[in-house]
């Protein structure tokens, strides 16, 4: 367990110095398992030290699953930003410090700076915004609060805030470096896997193929092609549980949430479960269901000019089906390619037994099926 940052109090010329300490602290131990809410939320406890602030939450955007979350605060709980999908476009006060680079003071009028649910948070007092840029790189920013006592920021304060968002920005690009490395190696570990499953089952299953071009059969050999087929898939299901990667920390979103989320980010288009709402999504099948939803819908966005996005949930034969079919294609487009976020979706389909496929619905629509079987059949 990593011990809590302690620092002493701060004044207008030890702040930027503690600031500086701080980042070297947290940068020391940015490959440490602890658990992403505990490190930001570290942050927003030294940023409240450092400026005499009552509260701070931390929103950072999560390029893993595209969208801006709470990933930590101080002096007020976590959960009660769970699930805001917080932006630079619903959010004034943020896109002013962003795009200023500097720290954003609200003292009224909050209802022009933040979403409304944020709103019976806010007393009287004193909000700041402080942005997490560096590089050029947008990470997201800290909003924090301070007592009426406190009155408004001094110059040394306000610099401090800054420096601070800095700080987080750098240590928060740490940690992504830090995650990014982890990914590459699971992506290296499945290819290994697909060597696996080249050299322990398709060989296999092409000796079982040749056997089966022969024009007859007897009994004998139709028994060792079975025993064959059986062995593969035996293979088949090991190697894919061997390759499994882990359950992301703290999702906690289900399928339907999701579609919610997308239809309020996407507010120009008509983005809705069309069919299958009483149908329940399998828990091992969630993580993908989502991964294959927010690539499809991306894609959409991106490649298409959509007017509407249908999301349709099915279950013929007992069998898992997610189809997400969208409008406003051109039937130029190609038919033979895909992004990297299907194919690792794809690839995680496949571990279930499932399968991805993509292809256009006559001249202007496009469609993403997810199929997976369930039980025996």
């Amino acid at each position: 367990m990593l011990k809590p940052v302690e620092l002493p109090a701060a004044s207008p010329l030890t702040a930027p110095v503690q600031a500086l300490d701080l980042f070297v602290t947290l940068l020391s131990e940015v490959e440490a398992a602890e658990p992403t809410d505990a490190f930001y939320s570290r942050l927003c406890e030294a940023t409240c030290r450092l400026t005499s602030m009552r509260r701070a939450v931390i929103l950072l955007y999560d390029d893993d699953r595209r969208e801006v979350r709470a990933v930590g605060s101080h002096g007020v709980p976590l959960d009660l930003f769970e699930h805001a999908d917080v932006t630079p476009a619903s959010a004034e006060i943020s896109r002013r410090a962003l795009e200023e680079d500097r720290v954003v003071e609200v003292t009224e009028q909050f209802e022009s700076e933040l979403p409304e649910r944020f709103l019976p948070l806010l007393e009287d007092g004193l909000l700041t915004c402080t942005p997490m840029a560096a590089g050029g790189r947008w990470y997201g920013v800290i909003l924090a609060d301070r007592a009426p006592e406190g009155g408004p920021l001094t110059d040394p304060q306000r610099h401090t805030l800054w420096t601070l968002g800095k700080v987080c920005a750098l240590a928060a690009s740490a940690r992504i470096a830090t995650f990014q490395r982890e990914r590459a190696q699971q992506l290296s570990e499945r290819l290994d896997l697909a060597r696996d499953v080249h050299d322990r089952v398709v060989q296999r299953l092409f000796g079982v193929s040749l056997a089966l071009s022969a024009e007859s059969l007897d009994g004998e050999a139709r028994e060792r092609c079975l025993a064959e087929l059986q062995a593969a898939l035996r293979e088949l299901r090991a190697v894919m549980q061997r390759g499994q990667a882990p359950q992301r920390r703290g999702a906690g979103l289900s399928l339907f949430d999701v579609v919610a989320r997308l239809r309020d980010r996407h507010g120009g288009v008509a983005l809705g479960l069309r069919e299958g709402e009483g149908i329940a999504v399998p828990e091992e099948l969630e993580r993908v269901a989502i991964s294959v939803l927010v690539e499809a819908v991306r894609n959409a966005v991106k490649h298409a000019s959509p007017s509407r996005i249908d999301v349709r949930l099915s279950e013929p034969g007992g069998a898992f089906v997610l189809e997400v079919v969208n409008d406003g294609t051109s039937p130029t487009r190609s038919r033979g390619r895909t992004g990297m976020g299907l194919r690792l979706a794809a690839f995680e389909a496949l571990e279930h037994g499932g399968i991805v496929e993509f292809g256009a619905l006559g001249d202007h629509e496009w469609r993403v099926r997810l199929a997976v079987p369930r039980g025996e059949g």
